[in-house]
């Protein structure tokens, strides 16, 4: 699923989520599942919140693919459980990787400059795994 828009101010969930967005699918990403009401009670503890702002928040995020709700129960006490499609991990690798290949696609080399850059705050492990991916790239590509 493609995030349509990137906040690049935002840190953290905030570059890809709102603000109650982000809170949501964080608690969804630590549990098994939850309610509505479940997520509410746990949002409320920091700051008073409507169940109405949490149902519409988690309905949108269900329209837009990143939930999934399962009816549990029967008859008046059936209730509706919330869990997220992807993992976070999953999530994270799949967003960055649309947002990077896209920057690629955009800004070509003045992109991959800025990334070199980056590198000089980057710690060697991170600058050995780049060096192996180089190195296969090279040999998958030489005539």
């Amino acid at each position: 699923m493609k995030i349509k828009k990137l906040n690049v101010n935002g840190e953290g969930l905030n570059r890809f989520f709102g603000p109650l967005e982000a809170r949501i699918m964080d608690l969804l990403w630590s549990s098994e599942g939850m309610s509505i009401k479940e997520v509410q009670t746990i949002l409320n503890q920091d700051h008073p919140i409507s169940i109405n702002a949490v149902t519409t928040v988690m309905n949108r995020l269900l329209d837009k693919g990143h939930l999934t709700k399962t009816l549990v129960g029967t008859g008046r006490t059936q209730a509706a459980r919330f869990s997220t499609v992807q993992s976070r991990e999953q999530f994270l690798s799949e967003q960055t990787k649309a947002v990077s290949q896209g920057l690629i696609q955009e800004y070509g080399s003045l992109i991959v400059s800025h990334m070199i850059d980056a590198l000089e705050d980057a710690d060697q492990e991170m600058i050995a795994k780049l060096e192996r991916k180089l190195s296969e790239i090279k040999k998958r590509n030489k005539p």
